[in-house]
């Protein structure tokens, strides 16, 4: 086991706390999941260094407009994010296979790449970053298929077998672009099939806090800073549902720390470690107005 003993108990407890409120507070969790989707779509697109901002993001997916003149291809990328996402969380039943991945590659790139769009690499479509050359091209077909046969076999604890898929699937870069996108939409059907709510990965600090995670794995072959990074991410959203569904009124953590004169980055640095109920709205961490510590 990566995850450890203490992580591991929270998030159980925080699972057990959200599949109670679950019960009766579908259509809600269903209003949430929708209301993430700009976050969602923009965080991965601008990881990928899309110029879309989270505002024109969240105008072109719930209105079908943008205010300023952008290259068609990054509404289409929004556009095409949104449509995948959506797919996943209407069809949650639907087991991770090879198809699957293909199928969403194919939406992903819906009129901005045909030539390219639901195949893996093959021929002589040699990928290098830097001085590293990512998986044969001769065999990708088989190494994606065996990966998925060895997660839908693998018995270890479910974010830990997540952050190791997640690891491989980088290291094989099976696509000739847009594997990113498709590995972080990936990470959520995973998660959706355990009965969990679906993460986002921000685009801020990635530098520091995400790209990092694949030199580790590449360096020194462990995923454990995945899981780990993971882990947050999956209490941050348990917790957002919980309080979303349970507290009287949600403020920002910055108004919470005045009010209560407490240290604002004292608390800034519990929520990133997930030690009190906070998550992050547009970027800007919230709590409940009635939390105390």
């Amino acid at each position: 086991m990566v995850i450890g003993n203490y992580i591991k108990i929270k998030i159980e407890e925080l699972f057990s706390f959200y599949k109670k409120l679950e019960k009766s507070h579908k259509k809600a969790l269903r209003e949430i999941n929708i209301s993430e989707v700009p976050e969602m779509v923009y965080n991965s697109n601008a990881i990928e260094n899309s110029t879309l901002t989270l505002e024109e993001t969240t105008d072109i997916i719930f209105f079908d407009k943008i205010k300023k003149d952008h290259d068609v291809r990054e509404i289409y990328e929004a556009k095409n994010l949104m449509n995948v996402i959506q797919t996943l969380q209407n069809n949650q039943k639907e087991k991770l296979s090879l198809d699957l991945i293909l199928y969403l590659h194919r939406v992903l790139l819906t009129w901005i790449d045909d030539h390219i769009a639901w195949r893996f690499r093959s021929g002589d479509e040699w990928v290098r970053v830097w001085s590293h050359i990512w998986a044969n091209p001769a065999f990708v077909n088989w190494l994606v298929y065996d990966l998925i046969r060895k997660y839908n076999s693998d018995r270890s604890y479910f974010i830990d077998k997540i952050a190791h898929f997640h690891a491989e699937f980088e290291l094989l870069h099976p696509f000739l672009d847009w594997n990113g996108r498709i590995w972080r939409v990936l990470i959520n059907k995973q998660l959706m099939d355990f009965g969990y709510p679906p993460i986002i990965i921000p685009n801020k600090n990635k530098a520091k806090d995400y790209y990092p995670l694949f030199d580790k794995y590449l360096k020194m072959n462990d995923y454990k800073w995945f899981s780990e990074f993971f882990a947050l991410l999956l209490m941050e959203s348990l917790n957002k549902r919980i309080q979303l569904l349970t507290a009287k009124k949600i403020i920002t953590l910055n108004e919470w720390a005045k009010s209560n004169n407490k240290n604002v980055n004292s608390y800034l640095n519990k929520a990133k470690r997930q030690t009190i109920p906070a998550f992050r709205k547009w970027d800007k961490w919230m709590i409940s107005s009635e939390f105390e510590w």
